[in-house]
């Protein structure tokens, strides 16, 4: 089991965003910008274009409602869908409030946030997805 898989079972700690029975979206703990969220499918897959059509457009349309409860939690232009990532061998979505392309970059230096910080960010989004 990997370390998203993990997650998404209780097993390591997280701060969950949203779920269902399919799919799991917590913070990222290495955020570009606050409400930097991860959405992973339950089921182990590396890469994304290795899912299944009928779930990969499920996962689609997850990760939407998860943007959307994003969106409404941290006012923003929009909320930027990046898919990357080697470090863990488990398909994984970015969603990241953006209101330039700068909120998106990566390379720049972290936000550290507190243990606080993340609970509060995390509870912000997940009343917005309990909403919709």
């Amino acid at each position: 089991m990997d370390i998203f898989s993990k997650i998404a079972a209780g097993e390591i700690p997280s701060y969950k965003c949203a779920e269902d029975e399919h799919f799991y979206a917590f913070l990222d703990i290495n955020p570009v910008k606050e409400g930097h969220t991860l959405v992973i499918p339950r089921r182990e897959v590396d890469y994304i274009f290795d899912m299944e059509d009928d779930e990969l457009a499920a996962f689609q349309l997850f990760a939407k409602k998860v943007a959307t409860a994003i969106k409404k939690a941290f006012p923003c232009r929009k909320v930027a869908q990046v898919v990357l990532g080697l470090e863990v061998p488990h398909a994984h979505i970015h969603l990241i409030p953006m209101n330039s392309e700068q909120d998106v970059d990566f390379r720049g230096e972290k936000l550290k946030l507190t243990e606080d910080e993340f609970k509060s960010i995390a509870e912000k989004i997940r009343t917005a997805f309990e909403t919709l």
